[in-house]
């Protein structure tokens, strides 16, 4: 399959994604590690992919949605951003109730 239809079906079937260096529980860059946690603090279940585990991946994801850097998390197939922005939403309490509905909106 091609790499950007691949992670195309990957970011629409899946409420909430990362795609991060590592996992969340063994990341392999802070950035990453930090997302990672914020988003597991929230309590949703979302699915994770490591791009140095996949190279098509790491190589195709920054034109999928035009974002250069990782990690990256997708909301209902939208791209919200990378670490600073998810960052930044879960210090004003916007993070969890954005992944508690897209959450909700799938089931």
């Amino acid at each position: 399959m091609d790499p950007l239809a691949r992670i195309k079906a990957q970011v629409e079937g899946n409420p909430v994604v990362i795609y991060m260096k590592g996992t969340p529980q063994f990341p392999s860059c802070g950035y990453s590690s930090r997302a990672s946690q914020a988003l597991q603090q929230c309590g949703v279940p979302f699915a994770h992919f490591n791009v140095l585990a996949d190279q098509e991946i790491y190589e195709n994801l920054p034109n999928y949605a035009d974002w250069p850097t990782f990690p990256q998390i997708y909301v209902k197939g939208e791209l919200i951003g990378g670490h600073d922005i998810v960052m930044e939403l879960f210090q004003k309490g916007e993070l969890k109730p954005m992944l508690e509905a897209a959450v909700a909106a799938s089931d």
